[in-house]
């Protein structure tokens, strides 16, 4: 597509753009079924491509078998679509921004819901200087649990952070040296804490976590780089690559190394929920026909709102910065879209849930429209770094 066209799309449409569901298969764990997608398409790519338990959001970023990478809608045609990394490429500052575009070159970050029936694996992932040695970024992290796609909580909404912290290096070496001969039972030195809903939490690299069953909004930097630290996990077994692939050559056999993929105080931090549990945070909006609330914050990286438009409302809202945004309740109009939460949708359907909202139209104000009489429209909202007021 040639870059003429690709600005008639992004003026026709007052820079706000319509994003297709990329929904991501997984082989490993169990799907929860949370993600609207009609069972028949539940292993889009065959059963060993694994079933769908992700949907990337606002993404430019290449996933498992190159899955995960948002396209943007042309047309109610399907098929007529380009990749958002691609629009990011041609359209540069004028859609995300100048200062983002000069210092990261594109749109930094990206949100998705994972839905997993069983708690993941005992994981964390690289902190900048890890990554680096491999060619990549680090990957920090935050996770909001929303209702309104939490009709069940899965078989344990229970989320293991760090170790305890009476628990030393020694011991944490002593059960990975165990790695190929019995189940190691890493998650023995941590410890959990239950899940809330309408709230959520911040996970800064190298901080080990074993997320819990909750269909969970996760806001992330553009990696994909960590570790796994339990080699069983709900039954299935996790190979040593899977706690070495993401060091360098010469140092998978270092089990020095592997420890130092830890933030070793973070994870033994006895005030751990104090500092990184995240409750809602109620943001004054001077209006009756919506509300805000701040649900990722208190980190350098991105954040995320939740917004609910009362019914048969009309508000615009103005932010300084580009932002994604997933529609989870409701129905109306979003700029010159038409807009509304899915009940169940094939795979490869359009969607009418998903937008990409331009810096320039961010700041000249974005027009919600709630056609529902009695019926809020919620979405959430992500952002990159800088956020001006962000708690």
């Amino acid at each position: 597509m040639t870059f003429s066209a690709i600005q008639k799309e992004y003026s026709d449409n007052q820079g706000i753009l319509r994003l297709v569901p990329a929904f991501v298969a997984m082989n490993f764990n169990q799907a929860g079924g949370r993600l609207h997608l009609h069972p028949d398409d539940c292993f889009p790519l065959g059963i060993r491509a694994g079933s769908v338990k992700e949907r990337w959001l606002s993404s430019t970023l290449h996933g498992p078998d190159g899955q995960g990478l948002s396209f943007v809608a042309l047309s109610d045609n399907p098929t007529d679509k380009i990749s958002f990394a691609e629009v990011v490429a041609e359209l540069g500052p004028e859609l995300v921004g100048k200062e983002y575009y000069a210092k990261y070159r594109g749109w930094p970050i990206h949100s998705k819901f994972f839905d997993y029936k069983l708690p993941l694996f005992h994981h964390l992932h690289l902190d900048e200087t890890a990554a680096n040695r491999i060619g990549a970024h680090g990957k920090p992290e935050a996770y909001y649990f929303p209702v309104q796609l939490n009709n069940y909580p899965g078989e344990l909404p229970i989320t293991f952070f760090g170790f305890s912290p009476d628990v030393t290096r020694s011991e944490v070496l002593a059960r990975l040296r165990d790695w190929e001969k019995r189940d190691v039972h890493i998650t023995e030195l941590s410890r959990a804490y239950r899940l809330e809903l309408g709230s959520g939490w911040y996970t800064p690299p190298g901080i080990l976590h074993a997320p819990g069953s909750l269909l969970t909004y996760e806001v992330q930097w553009n990696s994909a780089v960590g570790a796994v630290f339990e080699n069983v996990s709900s039954g299935e077994i996790f190979g040593m690559e899977h706690l070495t692939h993401s060091l360098p050559a010469g140092k998978k056999g270092d089990w020095e190394a592997i420890l130092e993929l830890l933030d070793w105080e973070k994870n033994i931090d006895p005030l751990y929920r104090e500092h990184y549990f995240r409750p809602q945070v109620p943001i004054d909006t001077h209006s009756d026909l919506y509300s805000e609330k701040w649900i990722v914050y208190g980190n350098p990286y991105f954040g995320a709102r939740e917004t609910v438009i009362q019914p048969g409302q009309t508000v615009v809202i103005q932010d300084p910065l580009a932002y994604g945004c997933i529609i989870i309740q409701g129905h109306g109009i979003i700029g010159l879209h038409p807009a509304e939460a899915p009940t169940l949708l094939r795979y490869g359907q359009l969607s009418a849930d998903e937008f990409f909202i331009s810096e320039s139209a961010a700041r000249q104000g974005v027009r919600i429209v709630n056609n529902s009489q009695v019926e809020p429209l919620v979405l959430l909202r992500h952002f990159g770094p800088g956020y001006p007021g962000m708690p």
